[in-house]
């Protein structure tokens, strides 16, 4: 089965939005990937509730948005009118995880968690079945282009293992420097869906590189 494929328009030209949205319509992309970044969760900061609306105002495909974020809580409907479909939060930044994924889908959204590289996949065994999917970091959260962690693969058999054993239906998510060399793998060993920023927005056919990964 082909992956989904989310394109992360943090890698975009942003003084050329609109046209990268457009692109991305053009394309077999999925969802358009929008990092949210407040520079305390993360060393960097991104672009916030103004930019997310503007990207919905000429997207056709859904939003996957990723708060990276310390709080979100206050911000979930915010987000959700300016388009989010998918809202992932970090387990790491949630003291009340189980009331905030409530919260997302109290919003009519999909909720997604977040894990930092070096989160353990069994932190979530009590959460599992209650979430849409896991956002896997196979890199450290914050900037786009960095190298791709390769215990990412034993961690997402390990939490597709978890997925199973728990009868959950959710999707697993990865996100941090794939490209067409990990991506068969990472699908093989349980991946769903593959975010992609640098490596599809620096390629020279951008819509040529997204159907490639999907075809992984």
């Amino acid at each position: 089965m082909s992956p989904l494929i989310a394109p992360s328009i943090l890698a975009a030209d942003f003084a050329n939005l609109q046209t990268e949205v457009e692109m991305l319509n053009r394309s077999a992309a999925d969802y358009i990937h929008v990092d949210i970044m407040d520079g305390v969760f993360v060393p960097n900061i991104s672009f916030g509730i103004p930019v997310t609306e503007a990207i919905q105002r000429h997207a056709k495909k859904p939003l996957d948005v990723h708060l990276m974020i310390v709080n979100p809580d206050p911000y979930l409907e915010a987000f959700r009118r300016a388009g989010a479909e998918n809202i992932s939060v970090h387990y790491e930044a949630c003291p009340h995880l189980h009331r905030t994924v409530q919260a997302i889908h109290g919003l009519g959204a999909k909720a997604g968690v977040a894990i930092n590289p070096h989160t353990s996949v069994s932190l979530l065994e009590e959460i599992i079945a209650e979430i849409d999917l896991v956002c896997m970091m196979s890199v450290n959260p914050g900037f786009g282009g960095q190298k791709f962690i390769e215990n990412t693969y034993s961690k997402v058999s390990r939490l597709k293992d978890l997925i199973l054993k728990k009868g959950a239906a959710t999707k697993i998510e990865i996100d941090g420097g794939v490209n067409e060399q990990n991506a068969q793998k990472l699908v093989s060993e349980g991946a769903d869906i593959l975010v992609a920023g640098s490596f599809v927005f620096s390629s020279a056919d951008p819509v040529a590189t997204i159907a490639r990964l999907k075809s992984s």
